[in-house]
Order: structure tokens, then sequence, then C-alpha cells
């Protein structure tokens, strides 16, 4: 199965992965599949309500980064036990209205939600690619 292939908390490039597979390898492990296409999201603001929208946070959700890091941590804990998750974030944008340096805060919440679920021994595997 593709998800034994990789470690259980991790935030990592898409690289040689299809989302489907991934979309199919957590569907078999009985986990959460979030996905975002962020092709047309060009500015922080724009990532962040995109993965809002996709992931169908609550309209209080306060686009930033700690509100992210709180629905993807706190919130989802707080509804009861949880499986596992599997997150895509494909086509994070790649100019400098989002730079390196906003990629990487962005990714950085994904990595501190895997080390939050890590400590609950939930997998959480995060995946992304770049435009």
């Amino acid at each position: 199965m593709l998800l034994q292939t990789v470690r259980p908390n991790i935030v990592q490039s898409i690289r040689a992965y299809r989302p489907e597979d991934l979309l199919a390898a957590a569907q078999a492990a009985g986990q959460h599949f979030l996905y975002a296409n962020l092709t047309a999201a060009q500015s922080k603001q724009e990532v962040l309500e995109a993965i809002a929208q996709a992931f169908l946070f609550p309209a209080h959700f306060g686009k930033n980064l700690d509100a992210l890091y709180d629905c993807m941590t706190d919130l989802v804990h707080k509804a009861g036990a949880q499986p596992g998750f599997v997150v895509v974030l494909e086509q994070l944008p790649d100019n400098p209205r989002f730079d390196r340096e906003a990629r990487e805060q962005l990714l950085d919440v994904f990595r501190d939600a895997a080390d939050f679920w890590a400590e609950r021994r939930i997998p959480f595997r995060c995946f992304y690619s770049f435009q």
C-alpha cells in the first residue's frame, strides 16, 4: 500500500505521487483526504482562502497562519477520534507575492500540525507541489 512507504507524520514534496493515488490510499486506510488545488492563488491571502474553502473550514476562519493551525489541529481534535490524514496542497504559488519565505511559513504550519498529530499517534501526511 502506498502509505506504508511514507512516514506517518511528514510534510514532503508530492514528487512521483499522484493526487488520485493518494486519495485511493487514504480511502483504503480509512483516513481523511484533504485536497486543495492552489493554481489560481497568487498571494498568501488567496492561498489561505483557497485552503479554507477546499477543506471546508468554518465561516469564522481568520485567514491567517494561526487560524490555519487551529483548524488543522484543535478544531479537528475536538471533533472526536481521528483515523489519520492525507493532505495535498497542489500548485503552491511561486512568485513575488508568495515567495519562498511565505511558502516555508505555510509549510511550517503543516509541519507543526504533523507534530501535533504525531503526539497523539495519528498519521498526518502532507504532500505539496509548486506552480
